[in-house]
């Protein structure tokens, strides 16, 4: 069984959250230029914004911008 080491499993009280989670890291993994990355990067900041006032963990934040910093170096080569 293989298991993605990018998802993040949460408790169902949020399903929207996971959904837009899950969907942003899936936009961002499937990035191929730097043109690309930079919509990704714009759904990242929606996202934070959005979710501030639900009070979604920082850890998911900060899995969308490793994510990000990591495609970003794909991107590059």
């Amino acid at each position: 069984m293989l298991i993605n080491p990018n998802k993040v499993i949460m408790h169902l009280k949020h399903p929207t959250l996971e959904n837009s989670f899950n969907k942003t890291i899936s936009v961002i993994e499937s990035c191929k230029t730097i043109i690309q990355l930079e919509g990704a990067s714009r759904m990242v900041k929606n996202f934070k914004i959005m979710y501030k006032e639900v009070g979604y963990p920082k850890v998911l934040l900060y899995t969308l911008e490793n994510v990000l910093q990591k495609q970003h170096i794909k991107c590059q080569l």
